[in-house]
């Protein structure tokens, strides 16, 4: 019986001993996550309790090298012509909207620029859009230097970022698009569509009448 508990004994500190001894930790490897080389950033967080602090107070601008809101048709094809940014092809890339009596110019771009609009009311420009080749140039490059040279935006969500005055608009649009806006034509369609809307509320409403 003495032989037996020593036995038992035994067996159980040779098993504690092994339980005992951890196995080496396993190093995962973690991926690291891309990055542009060579590549510094300023990283900016948008206040929204106090006085803004980031430098910047140029203007806005109604204007992106040649181009600029308020030109008329033939120039901005004599100017999308003549810059290289762009693949312009003409007529070919000019559309009349009839509903609406306005024209719209869609060409493909070259080097960061992959596609550029531009939408005209009355013969002149109010809408121009970049959208940007993600495979040359990323969101927060752009939101950035837009952030250093006009300061920090009117308003910020997940979809867009925008700078706005009572002349002029510009937006960072996701994926990746930059627009500029003529704010005194837009507010003048914006009033339009109103107006259509409450004659349309009227007409509904004489018609319930007459039922």
């Amino acid at each position: 019986m003495k032989r037996a508990v020593f036995f038992l004994a035994a067996v159980l500190f040779t098993a504690g001993s092994a339980l005992s001894q951890e196995a080496p930790p396993v190093e995962t490897a973690v991926p690291s996550e891309p990055r542009f080389p060579s590549e510094t950033y300023d990283v900016f967080i948008p206040s929204r309790t106090g006085p803004s602090v980031v430098p910047g107070s140029e203007e806005l601008p109604r204007s992106f090298r040649q181009l600029s809101l308020g030109m008329g048709l033939d120039e901005l094809k004599t100017a999308l012509a003549a810059d290289g940014l762009f693949a312009f092809r003409g007529d070919p890339d000019v559309s009349f909207l009839p509903v609406k009596e306005e024209n719209l110019v869609e060409t493909a771009g070259l080097s960061f620029i992959r596609r550029a609009f531009f939408q005209l009311r009355e013969g002149k420009v109010f809408i121009m859009a970049f959208a940007m080749d993600p495979g040359r140039i990323d969101h927060y490059s752009v939101f950035t230097s837009l952030v250093k040279r006009y300061g920090e935006p009117l308003s910020l969500n997940p979809r867009e970022v925008v700078w706005e005055n009572e002349k002029t608009r510009i937006s960072l649009e996701r994926p990746l698009t930059v627009k500029y806006i003529d704010m005194e034509v837009f507010k003048a369609i914006m009033g339009e569509a109103k107006a259509e809307e409450s004659l349309e509320l009227i007409r509904r409403r004489g018609f319930l009448d007459e039922l």
